[in-house]
C-alpha cells in the first residue's frame, strides 16, 4: 500500500510513519518546520518537506505518488500558540486541509478518474470546549461524537473548520474520509504538552539537583493516552472505520494534572517543589475533557493497551537520552 502521513515531523507522525513502514507499506512523510523528530528516524522512509498552505507542492506529490491512505496529521496543535497567532493557526488548519481534498480532486481530473484514497483526518476533543464543562455540570462526563461543538480557543475553531470541510468533500465531491477527533495524547518526542513539559523539567531536576517544577493549572483532568495506542486506533480508522464519519480517540483514564507530578515523582524517587507560573494559565480552559469512544471500539475493535506509568518512564527515558 501507498501510505502519505503529513506532519511527519510530528510526535504522532514520525512514529506513524516507523509503524506504517514496518508493515510493508511505501510511506512518504511531510515534514514543515520541525525536522528534529525526523532526523530520529533510521528507518529508510522518504521525506519531503512541503507547506501544505501552498497548493502546488501537495499538487504534485498526490498526482505523483497516488496514494491509498493519507493521514493527514499536520497542523498548528497548540492552544496556547494560537492566542498568539490566530490567523497563522487557522490558515495552516483549514485551508492546508482544504488543498489535499482539491489535490485529490485534481488528480482525479488529470490522472486517474476512479482515484478514491483515504483520508484520515486528526480532528481534535478541543471542537467540544464549553460542551465538556456544560456536560460535567449536569454530571455527565465522556463526551459523544453527537454533542455540541463549542471551542474555546481559535486553535479548537479551527479543528471544527477542519472537521467540517471534510465532511463537505465527503458529501460533495464522494472523498472517502474519517474524521478522528483525537483526545490529549503524549508519548516520546512530543513537545509543549503537560506530561512532556513534565518529564522535561523532571530530568533537568535530576541532573541539576534543584527539585523544582514550574506548573499551570493542576486542577484540569484530562484523558491521556500513549501515542502507539492512538497510532494503532488511525490505522484502523483507516481500514474499519464508516466512510465520512466522526470517531472520538481517548483514553479511558482520566488524570488530574497533579496525579501526573504524582506519577513522576513516583518514577524518579524524588518528592518536585511546585511553581505556579502564570504564564502557564490559559484564559478558557476545559475542566474536564474525555471522550466516548465506543463507537471506536464497536467499529474497529481498538482497546488501550498502554497505562500512563509505562509512558511517563519512556518519556523520562527519552529526556535522559537527549
Amino acid at each position: 500500500m501507498k501510505v502519505l502521513v503529513t506532519g511527519a515531523g510530528g510526535m504522532v507522525g514520525s512514529h506513524m510513519v516507523e509503524h506504517l513502514y514496518n508493515r510493508g507499506d511505501e510511506v512518504i512523510g511531510i515534514w514543515h518546520k520541525n525536522k528534529k523528530n525526523v532526523e530520529q528516524i533510521t528507518l529508510p522512509i522518504k521525506f519531503v518537506q512541503c507547506d501544505l498552505r501552498y497548493a502546488q507542492g501537495i499538487d504534485e506529490l498526490i498526482m505523483d505518488f497516488m496514494p491509498n491512505q493519507i493521514y493527514h496529521l499536520a497542523a498548528q496543535s497548540y492552544p496556547t500558540v494560537s492566542w498568539v497567532s490566530p490567523t497563522e493557526t487557522i490558515d495552516v488548519n483549514i485551508n492546508s486541509t482544504v488543498n489535499i481534498y482539491e489535490a485529490i480532486k485534481k488528480a482525479r481530473k488529470y490522472v486517474d478518474k476512479n482515484y478514491d484514497p483515504m483520508v484520515v483526518v486528526a480532528c481534535s476533543s478541543a471542537e467540544y470546549g464549553e460542551t465538556l464543562n456544560q456536560m460535567q455540570g449536569v454530571g455527565k462526563v465522556y463526551v459523544k461524537e453527537t454533542a455540541q461543538l463549542q471551542p474555546l480557543h481559535p486553535y479548537g475553531v479551527s479543528k471544527v473548520g477542519q472537521d467540517l470541510i471534510s465532511f463537505q468533500y465527503f458529501m460533495n465531491d464522494h472523498i472517502r474520509c474519517i474524521r478522528a477527533r483525537i483526545f490529549n495524547s503524549t508519548g516520546t518526542r512530543k513537545v509543549n504538552d503537560v506530561t512532556s513539559d513534565f518529564t522535561k523539567r523532571a530530568v533537568e531536576a535530576e541532573k541539576t539537583g534543584v527539585w523544582e517544577l514550574r506548573v499551570g493549572n493542576l486542577e484540569t483532568q484530562r484523558a491521556i493516552m500513549d501515542q502507539r495506542d492512538l497510532v494503532k486506533a488511525l490505522m484502523l480508522l483507516a481500514d474499519r472505520g464508516i466512510v465520512g464519519e466522526a470517531y472520538n480517540i481517548s483514553s479511558k483514564y482520566v488524570y488530574k494534572m497533579s496525579e501526573i507530578v504524582e506519577l513522576i515523582e513516583k518514577q524518579i524517587g524524588h518528592k518536585l517543589e511546585i511553581k505556579v507560573d502564570d504564564k502557564l494559565i490559559r484564559p478558557t480552559d476545559e475542566k474536564i475533557i474525555v471522550g466516548d469512544i465506543s463507537k471506536l471500539q464497536k467499529d474497529t475493535g481498538w482497546k488501550q493497551d498502554i497505562r500512563m506509568e509505562q509512558t511517563i518512564a519512556d518519556m523520562l527515558d527519552y529526556w535522559r537520552r537527549m
